[in-house]
């Protein structure tokens, strides 16, 4: 590869095939697309410097990130992890993203019997309850302005997950920054000292709840057994907490920013839901297949030299990253990946990963992405974006991806 930066998605090999995504900062986060297909073309799999700063193996294309996810040579415990690769460990209990089967099932099975579909489809009147507060807030601006990510985006899907679990006096501004932090591209002693701030207040939770056991899902956790007998320990409730509270809202903030976003560009595809609702439950499915709220999935650990693509990856827990932005822009799969187009059939996209870790909050997030996204356009006509899409600021990192702000008009 030629050693190149260009503000369109150049690519910067710093010599011996290492692609060094670090360098190029602001504008790989504001467009990593781009660069992940000149990637493509050259192979499905590539040695890359994170913008966190390890190193990995990053895998694109959409045939191999699905066979990525299923193969039982990658390991999702931490345990297994290279001690070169320099990462900080994430101080929470054991959870449904860094355990391997059996441990992984015995976990989702405890978490599922709560998490049902019944359970989320009796959340919407609620949650469109919270969304219709929201926007009234929002629309009393006297300026008839608003970012948003804090007006809309963020507050949705955290007032929700902490309703489902039982935290009402989260401080949740705290939370929100400990939580970008923790799973940004932050220094690895700053995402430690993030991470560290949650797992305090989370043990703090689950105390609290098992003295005081209400209605919510977190107590539920801490009753529910299975048809065994099995029950989740005190060191599995807190990592149960911290996935279900972190993981819980991230992705919906970046699915509503990200859709909203994507409609406020491509007003033919903005007027044509606006005339037809009963097509925004594809129109969702794009959103999530055009720029979904998860750039890469979470990490894998080698257990034995893997071969991806014609490529050997060695063992040794070398750490393993399959691009979900990328699967599901490729044109193998998806002809014209980059037009935004929600009478697509996107269906078969891995916006929630794929396999045994499917994320078990995507009815979730869908729920709250339709009743918000209808919502807003319901009651704001003229919505317009209020900043040129330049000049918007994006999160870095390869695990979120969404904008930072979201400036809009009304």
């Amino acid at each position: 590869m030629g050693a190149t930066t260009d503000t369109c998605g150049g690519i910067a090999d710093t010599g011996g095939g290492i692609v060094d995504l670090a360098a190029m900062g602001a504008e790989f986060a504001r467009d990593p697309y781009s660069v992940y297909a000149r990637l493509r073309e050259q192979g499905p799999v590539h040695r890359v410097r994170m913008p966190e700063g390890a190193m990995c193996w990053l895998v694109v294309g959409y045939d191999e990130v699905r066979a990525t996810f299923n193969d039982p040579r990658l390991s999702k415990d931490w345990e297994r992890a290279s001690d070169d690769l320099g990462l900080p460990r994430i101080a929470s209990g054991p959870h449904m993203l860094i355990v391997d089967p059996p441990h992984h099932g015995r976990l989702r099975k405890l978490v599922a019997s709560q998490f049902t579909a019944r359970r989320v489809e009796a959340l919407a009147p609620r949650v469109q309850e919270l969304t219709d507060g929201l926007l009234d807030a929002m629309l009393a601006a006297p300026d008839r302005r608003a970012d948003l990510v804090d007006a809309l985006a963020f507050p949705l899907p955290i007032s929700v997950i902490c309703e489902l679990l039982g935290v009402p006096d989260l401080d949740r501004q705290s939370f929100r920054q400990w939580s970008n932090t923790a799973i940004g591209s932050a220094p690895s002693p700053v995402k430690a000292q993030a991470a560290a701030h949650i797992a305090a207040y989370l043990a703090e939770l689950v105390a609290a709840k098992r003295e005081r056991p209400g209605e919510d899902l977190l107590s539920a956790l801490i009753r529910t057994t299975d048809d065994d007998g099995d029950r989740l320990s005190p060191e599995e409730l807190l990592g149960m907490a911290w996935v279900l509270l972190v993981a819980g809202h991230e992705t919906t903030v970046n699915l509503i920013s990200n859709g909203v976003l994507a409609l406020l560009r491509h007003p033919g595809q903005l007027a044509d839901l606006r005339a037809d609702f009963g097509l925004l439950d594809n129109a969702v499915e794009e959103m999530l297949r055009y720029d979904g709220p998860v750039e890469t999935a979470t990490y894998r650990f080698t257990t034995e030299p893997v071969e991806i693509g014609g490529t050997v990856v060695p063992g040794g827990g070398e750490l393993v990253l399959p691009v979900i932005a990328d699967a599901d822009h490729d044109p193998a799969r998806f002809p014209d990946p980059g037009r935004f187009d929600i009478h697509r059939d996107a269906r078969g996209h891995v916006a929630f990963g794929h396999g045994i870790h499917y994320c078990v909050g995507a009815p979730l997030a869908r729920l709250e992405a339709k009743i918000v996204i209808r919502s807003l356009l319901e009651r704001c006509p003229d919505l317009a974006l209020d900043a040129h899409p330049a000049a918007l600021t994006w999160r870095e990192g390869l695990l979120m991806r969404g904008p930072h702000r979201l400036p809009v008009r009304f």
